[in-house]
């Protein structure tokens, strides 16, 4: 056994259920916080730490992030999360990663500086980029290839946007100077000490480049968008051994065994490990994803096909809808509007009253996402009277997240041919009661929450599990316990009722950016 460091001296605090190598580090890196949390071989959690992570807007529609800043909060929560389940890095077989997806980082091959700031997945920065590809009719193709719509929200066109705008950049990405990735190849790079530049195939499908067939870099997207293929990093699987954390980072060398981006991760750690099962996340954004087996579905109704993850020789695919602001639209109503003084306040303000009186909020903050793909769509609040009050637009927030997760719903069922039975869900906001009930009124099925919350890092953990050889595969599909479930509680005709006016007030706040 290697020695221990002076900060890791005390013996690992451990029951004989909880022996030293059967504990697993999740790291959940996420769009306004790093979280770490140290689950046992059983899923349960024994410690855990948050560092929050600032974004900056340097102009509208624009978000950025620190690279560095991502790295460090990153540490810093893992090294709190060991010291605060009384351990050393010692007793940590595997570590897992699940992180924001997209969010693209160019960095120097040498030295490992980031030569930009981080493009996060919301940014729109690169519509121009997107609307290029379009004209020149590599819309279809890129589909067909991808199983992704052109969109903003994608690597592909934010690398090409830092391609276009930054000369140097360009330069120096041609002479083999630079490494792209996303969050969870910037952290693995870092924390195995620039040994290892690789990405799992899950994060790989959302960055536009990877051909879905092939499981590899498709050459003819990036000749198409003159992106070099030595700035990529290698693809591998999403649990296996990953790369070996530097001892510097922890006090002892600890194997990465497990990745995924988060909405995949979420979707393991569901245990939707077979097909036809579903889940959505509450987070920043909001992402319904259904396992759709071995084979990837193209989608008809302007879903996204991606991959979920890749466990040795087989390959899961899933559908996925993903909706840009739900959370994000509640921290408006903070942040923006000094409605509410944190996010949790939102749920009394709105139960406060019986309905929205009438007003409608699409909260179309960054352009709408699935199944609209509307880059040009901007928030608008319909129906305001003088009897309006702030508890009515925030019931009217709450509905606007649970109405825009069943236009997801309605197109992933006529992609399945079948509808869904009921949801599983996770994140922040399905604590939300009054969210959650409103979400099945909306839809019409059960939603099913479970007693674990943090099915992100509880599926960076089990995939890291996996990868490590701790549990096996089959395991890994056990459910998790469940809390609460939601069932429906308003009429046929009401729910249609309402479900016709969000969709007609989504029609209204289309198209704005372009209107004139």
């Amino acid at each position: 056994m290697p020695p221990r460091s002076e900060e890791h001296r005390r013996p690992p605090k451990v029951t004989p259920q909880r022996s030293r190598q059967e504990l697993v580090l999740a790291l959940d890196q996420g769009t306004s916080s790093s979280r770490a949390i140290v689950f046992d071989r059983e899923g349960e959690r024994i410690a855990e730490a948050r560092q929050p992570l600032a974004a900056s807007f340097p102009r509208p529609g624009w978000v950025n992030q620190d690279p560095r800043e991502i790295v460090a909060t990153t540490i810093d929560a893992a090294r709190e999360a060991i010291e605060r389940a009384d351990i050393g890095a010692t007793s940590i077989a595997a570590i897992g990663i699940a992180n924001q997806r997209e969010t693209t980082v160019v960095w120097d091959r040498e030295t490992g500086e980031p030569v930009a700031p981080a493009i996060v997945w919301q940014s729109r920065q690169s519509v121009p980029q997107v609307e290029a590809l379009v004209d020149r009719g590599m819309g279809t193709r890129i589909q067909a290839i991808t199983g992704l719509i052109p969109d903003a929200y994608f690597s592909a066109t934010k690398l090409a946007w830092l391609f276009e705008t930054e000369p140097d950049i360009r330069r120096r990405g041609e002479a083999g100077e630079l490494l792209f990735g996303t969050v969870e190849t910037w952290l693995i790079w870092n924390l195995s000490g620039g040994l290892r530049h690789v990405t799992d195939i899950a994060n790989a499908s959302r960055t536009m480049l990877l051909d879905l067939s092939t499981g590899d870099w498709s050459d003819e997207l990036l000749a198409d968008l003159g992106i070099p293929r030595s700035l990529l990093p290698d693809v591998v699987g999403s649990a296996e051994h990953l790369c070996t954390v530097d001892a510097s980072h922890f006090g002892a060398e600890i194997r990465v065994t497990g990745s995924a981006g988060d909405q995949q991760a979420a979707l393991f750690g569901h245990g939707c490990v077979h097909r036809g099962q579903a889940k959505n996340t509450y987070g920043t954004g909001s992402f319904l994803l259904v396992n759709v087996g071995p084979e990837p579905t193209p989608s008809r109704h302007r879903l996204l096909s991606t991959v979920a993850w890749r466990i040795g020789d087989e390959t899961t695919y899933a559908l996925e809808g993903a909706i840009f602001v739900t959370g994000a639209a509640v921290q408006w109503l903070r942040d923006g509007l000094g409605v509410i003084e944190d996010a949790a306040a939102v749920e009394p303000l709105a139960a406060s009253v019986p309905d929205t009186g009438g007003v409608i909020f699409v909260p179309a903050l960054t352009g709408l996402g699935a199944p609209w793909w509307d880059p040009s769509a901007r928030g608008t609040v319909f129906g305001i009277s003088r009897a309006t009050t702030a508890a009515h637009l925030a019931r009217a927030t709450l509905e606007a997240i649970a109405f825009q997760t069943r236009d997801v719903v309605e197109a992933m069922a006529a992609d399945a041919g079948a509808p869904l039975t009921e949801l599983r869900v996770d994140g922040g906001a399905a604590a939300n009661d009054l969210l959650m009930q409103i979400q099945a009124d909306a839809l019409g099925i059960p939603v099913v929450r479970p007693e674990q919350l943090e099915a992100t890092a509880l599926g960076a953990a089990r995939l890291a599990s996996v990868g490590v050889g701790l549990t096996p595969f089959d395991r890994s599909a056990e459910r998790a316990g469940t809390d609460r479930v939601f069932e429906p509680a308003i009429s046929f005709d009401e729910r249609e009722t309402r479900y016709d006016r969000w969709r007609h007030a989504v029609q209204r706040a289309a198209g704005w950016e372009s209107s004139g």
